[in-house]
């Protein structure tokens, strides 16, 4: 079941669902307006949201800000009828969608055209049924570099970034209350033929973000994670790129570099992060 949870003193966020890939939608509560950090993935999704804010005695977002183009960020703005912030490769990239169907033949064609990815056309089954009902409303703003909105007492900052799994996003950071948006940056390219990290995307990627201090980061599909636990991801993510070049992408001799790095035996996201960044120096 999702909750409704108050992370800092204006900012609220919605847990996210795996089976039907609801991500979290967050909220920034300005003296003057509110924004909407992603739209959800339907209009059902973004109306829970936008409830639950009522409940919470929030006044009705004013913006939206999105991190990416993916379904499950973008399906619910008709519902948020609001203006919409998003980069430009992410309304780019949008536009491509503008003339997709969404039945279950055309889930198959696309899947059979490598644009589509069975989680995908799976969550879109179960979050929507049989009533595909959707309709893509592009955003009213396109940034590109960095943007910022003043919602009266607090600041959003949003920073267009690269990475493997959803490039062009944008990070999205509060600086009032030290909390920063990733989106689904920090997560694999999982709609290649091989799940994979690069080595120059996820670098310059942390470099970004290094730039920005915050108590909490908040990942997508995961949580509002601690700063102590989110330097351990960096940590791991940093020393696979070190191994995965002195190794020319060579995953054994990863595997033993790492060891020795680490003194110890690999843990399974260990390896499951040598596996893609091997497979990401074969692009």
């Amino acid at each position: 079941m999702q909750q409704f949870k108050q992370l800092t003193h204006r900012i609220w966020y919605q847990t996210p669902v795996s089976e039907t890939d609801r991500p979290i939608v967050a909220v920034i509560a300005g003296d003057d307006r509110s924004l909407v950090i992603d739209a959800g993935n339907s209009s059902q999704h973004a109306a829970l949201f936008l409830d639950e804010m009522k409940k919470q005695g929030l006044k009705q977002p004013d913006l939206v800000a999105l991190t990416h183009w993916h379904w499950d960020h973008i399906f619910g703005m008709k519902q948020m009828a609001v203006p919409t912030i998003a980069t430009k490769r992410t309304v780019e990239e949008m536009q491509k969608m503008m003339d997709y169907e969404w039945s279950d033949e055309a889930l198959e064609e696309r899947i059979q055209q490598g644009i589509e990815i069975p989680f995908c056309a799976d969550a879109i089954k179960l979050e929507f049924g049989a009533n595909r009902d959707i309709e893509i409303v592009l955003p009213t703003i396109q940034f590109e570099g960095q943007l910022q909105v003043d919602l009266g007492g607090v600041q959003c900052l949003l920073r267009q970034v690269e990475n493997d799994h959803s490039p062009g996003s944008a990070l999205i950071y509060i600086p009032q209350e030290r909390v920063l948006f990733l989106g689904d940056t920090m997560y694999a390219d999982i709609f290649s033929a091989k799940w994979n990290y690069t080595t120059d995307q996820t670098t310059g990627l942390l470099d970004v973000i290094a730039e920005y201090d915050a108590d909490y980061y908040v990942w997508s599909h995961g949580e509002a994670m601690p700063k102590n636990e989110f330097k351990q991801e960096v940590s791991l993510l940093r020393r696979v790129i070190e191994v995965t070049k002195q190794a020319s992408g060579q995953v054994s001799d990863m595997r033993r570099l790492y060891r020795e790095m680490v003194g110890r035996d690999l843990t399974t996201d260990e390896e499951e992060t040598l596996v893609f960044f091997a497979n990401g120096a074969k692009k």
